[in-house]
């Protein structure tokens, strides 16, 4: 799974969208971009199918322009952290003990005679 993939920007991409198109000025993608301080709709249009989030120092504007409480934009955004945080826990491509490349590396065949282990040499006292 890609790193873009793992990521999860639905819940806030359906609110912005909801909002931004129920709203009573119905602004476009571009329009809302511009107010919020972008060059064009590039920006809405990537967050509205989900392949980036809206940054955190964005938040008060768009609430504002788009009349959505923080509570709604809060919820969204958990969501998606949750879904993120379960895709990162749950990948089979995620670190977890089984899968640490000491336990991937084949045993050695024995051959039923050891080796013998060169023991360590005695470590001086330190006088004071």
């Amino acid at each position: 799974m890609s790193e873009q993939k793992k990521r999860c920007f639905t819940h806030i991409a359906k609110l912005i969208r909801d909002k931004r198109v129920n709203h009573p000025k119905n602004y476009s993608q571009s329009e809302l971009s511009q107010l919020l301080g972008y060059k064009n709709g590039q920006f809405i249009s990537n967050v509205e199918r989900a392949l980036c989030n809206v940054p955190l120092k964005m938040l008060p504007k768009v609430s504002q322009i788009l009349d959505v409480t923080a509570g709604e934009l809060k919820e969204a955004m958990l969501r998606d952290h949750q879904m993120t945080l379960d895709n990162y826990l749950n990948s089979p491509t995620s670190y977890n003990r089984d899968s640490s490349p000491e336990s991937n590396t084949p045993e050695e065949p024995t051959t039923g005679a050891t080796t013998p282990q060169a023991t360590p040499a005695p470590i001086a006292a330190k006088t004071y």
